[in-house]
């Protein structure tokens, strides 16, 4: 089975960045990636990339990643930059960028804002999708309302020419999550950041039955297995129980759709 991973997030080489990496049996580095990639059959990979919004910082080996360009907190601590609609165009232009990342729960900014609304254009004109981080954020000092899906909703159907992925499929607001997918054919989601740290799957299937069943069942219900994409939001997460997570959520039938098909279409990647 081929294998898209449709969020993950490559960092700069430093020491928190490669203790968080072993921390799950991996390495911070693209060429550990290329490896365990071909020892599991993932062919590629959607970074969502932080830190710039310049193009030439996101060089990443072109055979195995694409990437989204983030408006994360790291460039948005002192506000929208002047010209970041021109620099998000220019990694637009860029044939490896297939896409826009914006992380509203960190920003505490609402999806309809106005400073959003030349992302919006300018990702319909290119018809590449805005990722969106939604529901729970990795720090407290985020604010949930932001990130709920309902704040998605509004934007995705103010903007029907615009594609979204709704990032985490919301957790743990499954219920909105699969209304929105449900009522909007402009938005997927993707099933990336469920879990965090190495897992023993059979403890875990037995111990969390409850969340396991809430999130099969909100996906069963919803019947958008043409807009479910697998993605990891490596390196929180180890690449193979990963997989064997959420192949035990999603019927079998779909698992080409969910793990290559859906990814490799929504995000124009080619393969």
């Amino acid at each position: 089975m081929k294998i898209v991973d449709a969020h993950l997030h490559l960092f700069p080489p430093d020491s928190d960045a490669e203790s968080r990496a072993q921390a799950v049996g991996h390495q911070n580095n693209s060429g550990h990636l290329r490896q365990v990639y071909g020892q599991l059959g993932i062919v590629h990979g959607v970074v969502m990339g932080n830190y710039s919004l310049e193009p030439n910082y996101h060089q990443y080996p072109a055979d195995l990643f694409h990437y989204c360009v983030g408006l994360d907190s790291s460039i948005l601590n002192d506000g929208f930059p002047l010209d970041y609609a021109d620099q998000i165009e220019a990694n637009l232009q860029q044939e490896n960028c297939c896409g826009v990342k914006l992380y509203p729960g960190y920003q505490r900014v609402w999806l309809t804002d106005p400073r959003y609304e030349p992302v919006y254009r300018l990702a319909a004109r290119y018809d590449k999708p805005v990722a969106v981080h939604m529901g729970l954020t990795a720090f407290p000092g985020a604010h949930l309302k932001y990130a709920h899906p309902l704040a998605l909703d509004e934007a995705a159907a103010d903007h029907p020419q615009t594609r979204f992925v709704l990032c985490h499929f919301g957790n743990p607001f499954f219920d909105a999550a699969a209304a929105v997918l449900a009522k909007n054919p402009n938005v997927a989601a993707d099933l990336s950041g469920l879990l965090e740290g190495r897992t023993d799957l059979e403890q875990y299937f037995q111990e969390q039955a409850g969340f396991a069943a809430l999130l099969r069942t909100w996906l069963t219900a919803v019947r958008r297995w043409d807009a479910i994409l697998f993605g990891t939001d490596w390196p929180i997460v180890n690449l193979e129980e990963y997989i064997n997570f959420i192949q035990r959520l999603i019927p079998e039938a779909y698992w080409e759709a969910v793990f290559f098909s859906n990814a490799n279409r929504i995000y124009g990647l080619g393969l």
